[in-house]
């Protein structure tokens, strides 16, 4: 089983943004809004990952291995720009996780949809290419969220040094209150704050 393939390896960061945004000089910038799937609705049946009886995605025999060997998948549909992509997470530990990804019909993506609602977040991702030539992802966040501004990056290693810009603020790696999906949730679940 490959799992090195699909091991994302990532740091994450709160940001302080009352201040000038240097994450915004020439960056690419993407717009995301995603919707995490109830996971109870999911399923693998001959190579096809399915939601509540749709089919999303054909996986390989290294994909269904990894499925059907690790637990705690956390699904996100996810458009990108106007593309919709699927993922699947699986946590195993503070800053590593086992990731799976496809592309997705736009039809399949509403039809998904149509089955909500579903917790979502919606951000403006800012990549910003650091002094050591790595990519941080800067997402502002929208909506309800809005004014929370949170920076990532994906690593070799988890002992890799780390070229930390001045602006970032306090580590959130492994943080679960502070992911996407957790923050997701609280939108739709508000009495769940702590």
């Amino acid at each position: 089983m490959s799992i090195k393939n699909h091991l994302e390896i990532e740091r994450r960061f709160l940001i302080d943004a009352r201040g000038d945004k240097p994450w915004r000089n020439e960056a690419e910038i993407v717009t995301i809004e995603q919707y995490y799937l109830r996971p109870d609705e999911l399923e693998v049946v001959d190579h096809v990952l399915s939601f509540s009886s749709l089919s999303l995605a054909s996986l390989s025999e290294d994909e269904c291995r990894l499925w059907a060997g690790y637990a705690g998948w956390s699904v996100r549909l996810r458009n990108w720009n106007g593309q919709w992509i699927l993922s699947a997470k699986s946590k195993q530990n503070k800053d590593t996780a086992i990731e799976l990804e496809w592309s997705v019909q736009s039809t399949t993506a509403a039809a998904v949809l149509e089955l909500g609602p579903f917790p979502s977040v919606q951000k403006t991702r800012y990549c910003w290419v650091g002094d050591d030539g790595k990519t941080w992802e800067i997402d502002e966040f929208e909506g309800r969220l809005a004014g929370v501004v949170l920076a990532e990056i994906e690593l070799e290693s988890s002992d890799e040094v780390l070229v930390q810009p001045a602006w970032l603020g306090h580590e959130i790696t492994g943080l679960k209150s502070w992911s996407n999906s957790a923050l997701a949730s609280m939108l739709t679940h508000p009495a769940d704050l702590p």
